[in-house]
This record gives structure tokens, sequence and C-alpha cells, in this order.
């Protein structure tokens, strides 16, 4: 009687840590979780929160104190910063783009203190950032971030799976997401700038004397 508690005490000490670990490494990386604009007693009642909820989707006999308990949870780490990574940088895609608009603006001077990275950036990049974080909440993305965490136990579940060279591969051939996702942002204000360039080369060409 007491062995069967002593397995089940320790199933469910495992499901918490396992949860915990991947919840963990998602909030330090994921955008609006790891803001530095959240308090951190806010954050890690946010990570409890989510630990308790997720926590019976990772059940687990692997011993918490051996060799494979220590491996499994470094693993369930990385997964969890794997899926924050991922969405950091689509967020950074349209932040980057911003600045790539602000340098043709000749406003990549005018930066100030962003509270959402810790330092300072462009003034545009920071706007464009707060804009897709308002619409990534409206659209309902933190909850369907919440459903890919859930999604993840069922396909990579604790001990038995983790991100192969596949996965790893994937998530640096995401990173082509970043460059091409900032100039998909970038694109349509560039290309109007350099029209209305254009169009000022044009006049000051035709009328030399015009007061542009």
């Amino acid at each position: 009687m007491i062995t069967l508690q002593l397995v089940q005490l320790q199933a469910w000490l495992g499901g918490l840590l396992w949860a915990f670990g991947r919840v963990s490494g998602m909030c330090l990386i994921a955008p609006i979780f790891s803001t530095t604009m959240i308090p951190m007693q806010v954050r890690l009642v946010v990570a409890l929160v989510l630990t308790a909820a997720l926590a019976p989707l990772a059940p687990t006999q692997i011993d918490l104190l051996s060799g494979e308990g220590v491996g499994s949870m470094i693993a369930q780490l990385l997964i969890g910063a794997a899926i924050g990574f991922v969405l950091q940088l689509a967020f950074q895609a349209v932040s980057f783009g911003a600045q790539l608009i602000s340098q043709s603006m000749n406003l990549g001077f005018a930066e100030a203190i962003d509270p959402l990275a810790g330092g300072s950036s462009a003034v545009l990049g920071q706007f464009y950032g707060m804009l897709v974080t308002l619409l990534f909440l409206a659209m309902d993305g933190h909850l369907h971030l919440i459903s890919l965490l859930a999604d993840s136990f069922r396909t990579l579940p604790p001990g038995t799976a983790t991100i192969g060279p596949d996965g790893l591969h994937a998530i640096a051939g995401f990173g082509t997401q970043f460059f091409s996702g900032a100039v998909r942002v970038a694109l349509p204000a560039m290309t109007s700038l350099l029209v209305v360039n254009i169009g000022f080369a044009a006049i000051s060409r035709a009328a030399p004397s015009m007061n542009l």
C-alpha cells in the first residue's frame, strides 16, 4: 500500500516538474511572457498556473533523482525554449522590418528605451512591436500558444522523446522567416518612400528654384 502511494506521489511530482520545466522554458523566451514590463511575481504566478493546468498531461514513471530524470528535465526546458524561440522570431521580424523603414525615413537615429526588450531601439520599431503584440492578444494568440504547449505533451511526451536533428533543422530553417518576414513588413513602406523620393527628384530637376 505504501509502495503504491509512493509510486503515485512520484508520478504526480514528475508530472508537475516536467510541466514546470517546459512552461518555464517557454516563459523565459516567448514574447509577452518574458517581457520585463511584467513583474517577476506575476510571471511566476502565470507559470505556476500553467503548470498546474498542464501537469495531468505529463505523467511519467522516471525517477526524479536519476540521470535519466535530470536529462528529461533539461529536455523539457529545451522544448519549451524552442516553442518560445520560434514565436520570438515572428515578433522580431516585425520589429526588424520597422527598423528598415526607419532607416529609409532617416529616423534610424530616433531611439528610445524599449521596456519590452530591456534596451534602446528605434521608436518606429517599438510602435510596430506594440502593434503586433496587441494584434496577437486580440486574435487570442496567447491561447493558441498555450494550446500548442499542451499538444506538445502528446507529440513529445516527457521521458520518451525530445527534439531530434530534424526538429532542430526545422527550427533553424524557420530563421529564414525572420528575414523574409522583415522584408514583407518593410517593403510596402520602402516602396512608397522610393516613389516619393523619385517624385521629389523629378520636381527639383524640372524646377530647381521651387522650394520643396
